[in-house]
Order: structure tokens, then C-alpha cells, then sequence
């Protein structure tokens, strides 16, 4: 990374490196080579072996170095704008008798997206024992009328010595007997943590999954952004492209995925299913499953109750349950008037479903021991970097460039599973990692293909039900769904 410093309101840079192409480990074993971020040198690192051939690893590098700093907020309450943006915030702090810097970053370029240039505003610099210093110039810019907040350097996508705490798993595919599986908890609509969804499903360990809905009703908030089958049965649609996890007992892969659901009425009129467990949108049809765990919604749209041999058993006005054995079709406005013509009771309704894996275009075979899992953002494919943020909606400055708690999951050329998190936001005990340093730092795992799943608050491990990361918020986030390796 590099770094170039001017007095006043001249540019600072914090772009990204290069990252080397191949990935250099490709068994199930611990790398014995330099950890890949900040000072050269082996992490420490203590081995727990918690199953045949299921090892947990707590892995710390590098030391605390960097301090703090005060960040100017732009007009739309980021901290990062356009340079005639961030030039007039910094005249704004000049004339209320403040120094200010103007700091040039730089987005990094992912597969499908191009690099991106940014501007912030920067106010002092403080030692890591002197917040308080920067928290009081925070106070001083309130008081001036200027928004602002105290950052910690080590947040940055530039160079940092860390630290780092990290925990990965790793899984021999020729030792372990067991499987893989997600899970949605007790339901899909409501959120639940890491640990209690382990105990659930009798996990060895396990990892929390990918991002889940917090613009929806709260109740609803368990809902997962992104495709998600559980036991062969499809319960969150997928967006088109997006990059997931494909479980089929021992056998993981990673790919982009797409999912379409036809529902077939016996007079032969067939409609796409827009949703799945979700809240329906103006003129759709939505599927809730027996899993869904909330009342449908009562949005004067209209609705058919489905038995599990395609009979519609009840025709109703929208919002009630969802019966055990049962599925629900809602429809809204020009949906629900399409139900009324085409899915009276005593008629029947067929569903076809497929999850299309769009690397082969081939439909992903969904049975008992299909699980699926939308993550977030792809990281590697076929041992070499490959970020494919904006076809996953993550093509952003804090998304790319900005440290994080990190969850990753990773497969190997023999197959094996890599899970990891990386601790973040804990200054002076870990930084987290950006999404080219998690690409990074499965590179070096071995991992062949790479994922990340929901980061922040949201990144939790657990081994024997307990948590054994440090999640950021301080305790264990509920979530939407979750991955498990089990007996």
C-alpha cells in the first residue's frame, strides 16, 4: 500500500497492493508460511483438535502500532465524498480555526468493478493511549456545528501492523465422517444467534452465514438476503448471480446462482413466484413455506392454502398462518386478482422449483441433503482472486476498502472445508480485514475457492455450542441463517 502525506488540504493516499494470482496451499494442513498481512513473520497459533479430522486453530499476529484520528462527515452523514465535497468540508473546519487534511482513497477494483476514488476529511493524529484527545476535538468540531467522528487508523484499508485474532477450523475431508449443513434456527422470519441454532442442529462447529434483511418489518428480519435451501427445500429466493454455497453432504462448492419458482395451476396457466418468505412488493406473488414462522400479511391482497399433494384446501383473503404440511401463495394487486381467476379451491397447484448453478447452467439437484447458502461476496475462484463485489451488492468503500470483523469460508483442492473469522473492530487486540485482505488471507489457508459471509456484529464461530470468537458488538448478534459441520 502506499501513502502520500501533504500539509492543509493536500491528498493523502491509501490504496490496495496487488495480490499474487495463485493460491499457494492446497491440503487440509496449517500453512507454515509468513501470515500474509503486516510485519513478515509466522503467526502464533495453538491447535485444538475438536473431531476426527476437525481442527480448530486460535491464530494472533503482529502488534498495535497506530492511533487515532478525527474524520469530518460528509453532507449524507459518510465519512468519504467527492473532492469538491470534501474541499468545501474542509473549509468549513478551517474557518471555524481547525487544520485540516483532505485524504485521497482509493477503492480497490474488484472483477467487476472498477476502482473507485474518494475523498475525506481529516483532523489530527494521536497516539493509541490519546482518544481522549481525539474525542474531544470531535466535541469542539459539535460545538462549531461540524459533524465528525473519532477513527481508529487501524480501520483503514492502508498498511498496518494489526494485530490480528483470528479462529479457523479446518476439515480433512479424509478424516471426517460427518456433514455439512445451514440453518434457519426454529424459523426462517425470526433471528436467532450462532450458538442456539448450533444446538439445534447437534453441530460440531460452525459459523454465522450471509446477510439477512434489517430493511423489513422486525419481525421479519430473519429473513436471508439471498438464496437459501435447507434440506432440499428452497426457503429465501436467490438474487441472479449472486455467489453462494452448494452443500451436498461432504461435497462444497462455491459458484453464482439464480433460483426460479413456476407455479402451475390445473388449468394449465403458469406464473413466476417472485418471493420466497419475504414481504410481498407491489403486483407479486410470494411462497410462504411451513417454515416461514409468521403470520402472512394482512396487505388486502388475497392468498390460497397448498397441501403437500398440490390441493388448495382454502382460498382466503391475505394474512393468517401458514399450516404445518402446507404451503401459502400471496398475491398482491394484479397477483391477487390472478389467484382469483387461476387457484380456486378444490383446484391444484404445482410448484416448479430450481436452483441453477450459472457456472455449468445446470439445475442444482435438491434433495434431503442439499443446502444452500447465499454468502455475500466471492472471493476466490479457482485458487486465484477474484472479488466479484458489485454482482453481490458490495461494491463500496467500507465494503472494500475499510476493515472489518470478517467470516469466511473457504474449500480446498482435496475438498475440505476452511472456516474462519477475524476479529475486528477492537483496537490494540484486532483490526479485521478488508475484503482484499480476507481474499488474502484464504489464499494462504490453501483455500481454492473463498467466500465472505456477513461480517461486524454478525461474525460468530462457535465449537461445542460456545462462542469462541469475540464477537464486536460485545455479545452474540441474532442472525439469519447459519452454516454447521456435523456428526
Amino acid at each position: 500500500m502506499s501513502r502520500r502525506l501533504i500539509v492543509g488540504l493536500a491528498a493523502v493516499a491509501i490504496t490496495a497492493t496487488a495480490i499474487p494470482a495463485e493460491a499457494d496451499q492446497v491440503g487440509a494442513s496449517f500453512p507454515s508460511s509468513a501470515f500474509p498481512l503486516g510485519e513478515p513473520g509466522a503467526p502464533a497459533k495453538n491447535q485444538r483438535a475438536v473431531a476426527p479430522g476437525v481442527d480448530l486453530f486460535s491464530v494472533t499476529h503482529g502488534t498495535p502500532t497506530q492511533g487515532w484520528t478525527v474524520s469530518l462527515l460528509m453532507p449524507n452523514g459518510h465519512d468519504n465524498g467527492p473532492l469538491a465535497t470534501a474541499q468545501t468540508k474542509a473549509a468549513e473546519a478551517e474557518a471555524a480555526g481547525f487544520t485540516p487534511s483532505v485524504l485521497r482513497i482509493v477503492q480497490p477494483a474488484a472483477a467487476d468493478a472498477p476502482p473507485v476514488e474518494r475523498y475525506m476529511v481529516r483532523i489530527g493524529l494521536w497516539t493509541f493511549k490519546q482518544r481522549a484527545e481525539a474525542d474531544k476535538t470531535v466535541k469542539e468540531l459539535k460545538a462549531a456545528g461540524i459533524r465528525a467522528k473519532t477513527d481508529f487508523l487501524g480501520d483503514d484499508g492502508d498498511q498496518t501492523t494489526g494485530p490480528w485474532d483470528m479462529r479457523v477450523v479446518m476439515v480433512d475431508p479424509k478424516l471426517f465422517k460427518g456433514s455439512y449443513r445451514t440453518s434457519v434456527g426454529t424459523s426462517v422470519a425470526k433471528r436467532e444467534t450462532t450458538s442456539s441454532m448450533s444446538k439445534l442442529n447437534n453441530a460440531i462447529a460452525g459459523v454465522n452465514g450471509g446477510f439477512f434483511n434489517i430493511h423489513t418489518a422486525k419481525a421479519l428480519q430473519g429473513d436471508p438476503v439471498g438464496v437459501s435451501v435447507v434440506g432440499g427445500r428452497l426457503l429465501s429466493e436467490g438474487t441472479p448471480g449472486r455467489s453462494g454455497l452448494v452443500i451436498t453432504g461432504r461435497k462444497a462448492w462455491i459458484t453464482e446462482l439464480r433460483s426460479v419458482v413456476t407455479a402451475i395451476s390445473s388449468d394449465g396457466t403458469k406464473v413466476e413466484v417472485k418471493g420466497v418468505n419475504r414481504a410481498a412488493g407491489t403486483d407479486e406473488l410470494v411462497l410462504y413455506t411451513e417454515e416461514f414462522g409468521a403470520k402472512t400479511a394482512a396487505d388486502g391482497g388475497s392468498e390460497v392454502v397448498v397441501d403437500a399433494q398440490g390441493r388448495i384446501v382454502t382460498a382466503r383473503a391475505a394474512g393468517g398462518v401458514v399450516p404445518r404440511g402446507h404451503y401459502v401463495l400471496h398475491g398482491t394487486g394484479v397477483m391477487a386478482d390472478w389467484l382469483y381467476e387461476h387457484a380456486a379451491e378444490t383446484w391444484t397447484m404445482k410448484l416448479d422449483t430450481k436452483v441453477i448453478d450459472l457456472r455449468t447452467g445446470r439445475a442444482v439437484r435438491l434433495t434431503p441433503q442439499t443446502y444452500v447458502m447465499g454468502g455475500g461476496v466471492g472471493l476466490l475462484r479457482n485458487g486465484r482472486v477474484r472479488i466479484s463485489a458489485a454482482a453481490d451488492g458490495h461494491a463500496s468503500v467500507n465494503m472494500m476498502l475499510r476493515r472489518h470483523p470478517r467470516t469466511i469460508l473457504g474449500v480446498n483442492k482435496s475438498g475440505g472445508l476452511i472456516l474462519v473469522t477475524v476479529d475486528g473492530r477492537n483496537p490494540g487486540v484486532s483490526v479485521g480485514a478488508s475484503m482484499v485482505e480476507a481474499a488474502q488471507i484464504m489464499r494462504w489457508l490453501g483455500a481454492k475457492q473463498a467466500i465472505n459471509f456477513d461480517g461486524g456484529g454478525s461474525t460468530a464461530m462457535v465449537v461445542g455450542h460456545k462462542v469462541v470468537n469475540r464477537p464486536s458488538d460485545g455479545r452474540e448478534r441474532t442472525i439469519g441463517d447459519a452454516l454447521f459441520i456435523t456428526p
